[in-house]
């Protein structure tokens, strides 16, 4: 439970990220034609480590309340 609950606040900051204009598309690529999927799986990995590390603790509160759903 824990790991999709980390697998879901990862989509979650992914998403908040690419939106927030930190996606590195100023070029940091070169510009070429696959910079926008491969800067997608970059911010995707960050995204994840972020979580992995605590990230805005919202894997946490989905996981408690998960779990206490299953014992409830």
């Amino acid at each position: 439970m824990r790991d999709a609950a980390v697998a879901l606040e990862a989509s979650f900051l992914s998403e908040m990220l690419k939106h927030s204009g930190l996606d590195g598309l100023s070029g940091s690529f070169g510009g070429s034609t696959g910079e926008t999927q491969f800067a997608s799986l970059l911010r995707d990995e960050q995204a994840h480590q972020m979580a992995k590390a605590g990230g805005i603790g919202l894997a946490e509160k989905l996981f408690h309340a998960l779990r206490e759903q299953q014992d409830g």
